[in-house]
């Protein structure tokens, strides 16, 4: 959501008023998910997607209304029916938790916008808390909390109890770029997010595997990191999207990276020796996965090797080896597809599962139409 955030910082800053709608929360099956955004300028276009069709109508209508009217930020939800999922192709059963936020020439958010995108960028991560909800009496829709990666903490949300509930979960998800909300018992709802470098794949060799998933994650938004002992293997022309290609030993490859918990890291080399020293490097990162090339053989072979270096057992329990989902794959692009299935599955939390249908909703759907038939 870089784009969205930094075209609303534009916006502010040259005096425009936009609106920013986040979705805060869902339920069931739904195009989006928590996180997602969508600005509507004062001309009627955007930047950034809630998910399309009639949902995305509906809420860009209320946010020009809210240009139109000055009116304050909103909560609205928003349930996808059957019907309004066969018209807009959308997936059914599901509702959608929004926050309208308008925001004029003096919003607090051109601040909090700018320490976003810095984040975006490379800097401090940074928690953001929003009341999205509140009892209109409360008086509290739209207070915000702001949490710097040292502890420093600017805005409040009301109350000394909502402020340490909120910086609690900002500091979880902050640095991972996550997301989460709660509720009060007195109807206040606060969404939290966290803000950070974008996904991040460290590439360790850059050879035929190797490249073929970092032509992959490139393509899937990530940044790339390449490391290779050989210089012909870790070049701006082989990899000439690569934000940094690093020719170094695979015993000291981290100290040249710059490695937070939203780093993905695949160990790819050219032998079981250099995958030795590669693996114990990435163990000492705060990387948020490790894959590591190779047969179950060589694996525990490493394994060995590392427990015996004092690695303990539960920090090797972490590392995805044999590396990716058991698809089949052999040739490098199906490997790196593999890899990289593994590394969203970690990312967004998925299961890894098939995602096919089984045969008993076929079956209740041919016994409706059976009866539709006879009837």
């Amino acid at each position: 959501m870089k784009e969205v955030i930094e075209e609303a910082v534009r916006q502010l800053e040259d005096e425009q008023p936009c609106v920013l709608a986040t979705v805060v929360r869902t339920k069931g099956s739904t195009p989006q998910k928590a996180g997602s955004m969508l600005l509507v300028r004062q001309d009627g276009s955007g930047v950034g997607t809630l998910g399309g069709g009639c949902v995305e109508g509906d809420i860009w209508y209320a946010a020009r209304e809210m240009l139109r009217n000055h009116n304050g930020p909103e909560f609205k939800d928003y349930y996808l029916n059957e019907d309004i999922a066969a018209r807009d192709g959308l997936v059914c059963g599901g509702t959608m938790y929004f926050y309208l936020e308008p925001m004029w020439e003096s919003s607090q958010f051109l601040n909090i916008g700018s320490r976003v995108i810095d984040a975006y960028n490379g800097g401090e991560p940074v928690g953001l808390a929003t009341v999205v909800n509140a009892p209109e009496e409360s008086g509290r829709l739209g207070a915000k909390l702001l949490l710097l990666l040292d502890g420093a903490v600017t805005g409040t949300l009301g109350s000394e109890e909502l402020d340490n509930r909120a910086i609690d979960i900002a500091r979880r998800v902050a640095d991972v770029g996550s997301s989460e909300s709660f509720s009060t018992e007195d109807g206040i709802e606060v969404f939290v997010e966290g803000f950070t470098t974008p996904p991040t794949l460290a590439v360790i060799g850059g050879g035929h595997v190797g490249k073929a998933t970092a032509d992959l994650a490139n393509s899937l938004g990530y940044r790339v990191f390449i490391v290779d002992d050989r210089p012909e293997f870790s070049n701006a022309e082989r990899f000439p999207y690569a934000e940094q290609t690093v020719v170094t030993s695979y015993d000291r490859w981290f100290e040249d990276l710059a490695i937070n918990v939203n780093t993905f890291v695949v160990v790819a080399t050219r032998g079981h020796r250099f995958d030795d020293m590669a693996l114990e490097s990435a163990l000492k990162t705060r990387a948020r996965y490790i894959g590591l090339m190779g047969s179950m053989r060589k694996n525990l072979m490493i394994y060995r090797r590392l427990l015996n270096q004092g690695v303990t057992l539960d920090r090797l329990k972490e590392v995805h080896a044999p590396i990716g989902l058991d698809i089949g794959g052999l040739q490098p692009e199906e490997l790196a597809v593999s890899i990289m299935a593994e590394i969203i599955m970690t990312r967004r939390g998925g299961k890894g599962g098939s995602l096919q249908m089984e045969d008993w909703y076929l079956e209740r759907v041919a016994d409706r139409f059976q009866d539709t038939i006879e009837v």
